[in-house]
């Protein structure tokens, strides 16, 4: 094969990727978490091009600044803060979902729900589908999907994305409102600071790895940590506020759920830092952890009968497809040994 056309076969191929990263963005944040039922998948139309180039996009700048997962959780933390601050106005809004008598609003801001939302948007908007979408075109993980062209192009369908959102499903659930200009601004300077950090390249400290567990191990503790993070800050079960609580004790489930993310956090770090983390430990995670996403909407999402069985045939779909990667990744980790 000539250079000239292994590069066109190269662009198409990865084109090809980065429209699979763009369907599979929305599936995972929204639609396996039941938002929208099965009844009203249609939605999903209206959040690929916010989801799913605003996702392209960030894989393609973090794979030009090779800043690897640190890059991509900061500039998926970046990404929820346009959606949820620019776009939704979620973040300070206080009619929308109710999420203002979450806890209490500290500067303006919905304190629960930015706590819950914005690490949500960094792994199951940015991480998870980016690692999905990886182990799926193996080939091109390490690589931008898109030329300088293309990453313009996502970086506009993500802006008009954005838009899109605040004219259609704003204008719907929460009519009327505008954040305060501070509110706009200070979320602007946020969305600017992570992605310049998230973009940097910086020395990898030194640290000493812990052995990491069993991909079956590692399964079970991405769903564990996954269900009591959102149980803690969500409110389920006819709740009106996290875990059940009243008044000040909001504060015990909201330390609770930061304290889980540090300590998940500095366990991968040190898991991953001894080169004997594989790509089934990280499938494995992302399953779990995918898994428990599913069954925490079957209990909070879900309003009637129909909606739980709807769920529910996703849910087993989902951990169909997972299973039949997860043969897939072990088949290649044994063709390479």
């Amino acid at each position: 094969m000539t250079a000239n056309k292994a590069n066109k076969v190269n662009r198409t191929r990865g084109r090809l990727a980065a429209l699979l990263l763009a369907v599979i963005t929305p599936l995972v944040a929204e639609f396996t978490l039941g938002n929208p039922p099965l009844r009203m998948a249609w939605l999903l139309l209206l959040w690929i091009p916010i989801y799913g180039a605003g996702v392209v996009l960030v894989r393609e700048l973090v794979r030009r600044a090779g800043t690897g997962w640190t890059g991509v959780l900061l500039l998926g933390a970046a990404y929820g803060i346009v959606e949820e601050g620019l776009a939704l106005q979620a973040l300070s809004s206080p009619t929308i979902y109710g999420a203002a008598g979450w806890a209490p609003r500290i500067l303006g801001l919905n304190s629960a729900y930015a706590e819950l939302q914005i690490p949500y948007h960094a792994v199951f908007s940015a991480a998870i589908p980016i690692l999905l979408t990886d182990l799926i075109v193996p080939s091109l993980r390490d690589r931008p999907y898109l030329g300088r062209l293309g990453t313009w192009v996502a970086g506009a369908v993500f802006v008009l994305g954005a838009l899109l959102l605040r004219v259609t499903v704003v204008t719907a659930i929460d009519p009327g409102y505008e954040a305060p200009p501070a509110i706009l601004a200070g979320c602007a300077a946020a969305v600017v600071l992570l992605t310049v950090v998230g973009l940097r390249p910086r020395l990898r400290q030194a640290m000493s790895p812990i052995g990491p567990p069993s991909p079956a191990a590692a399964g079970v503790f991405g769903a564990v940590a996954v269900f009591a993070f959102l149980a803690s800050l969500f409110p389920f079960g006819g709740a009106t506020r996290p875990a059940f609580t009243h008044g000040g004790w909001v504060i015990v489930p909201m330390s609770a759920a930061a304290v889980l993310a540090v300590v998940v956090a500095w366990l991968l770090r040190r898991w991953t830092a001894g080169g004997r983390w594989t790509d089934r430990h990280s499938l494995a995670l992302a399953s779990g952890a995918l898994i428990a996403h599913t069954a925490f909407g079957l209990i909070s999402n879900t309003d009637t009968a129909a909606d739980r069985v709807g769920l529910a045939a996703v849910g087993v779909v989902m951990t169909g497809l997972l299973a039949l990667l997860g043969f897939r990744t072990s088949r290649a980790a044994h063709a390479d040994r």
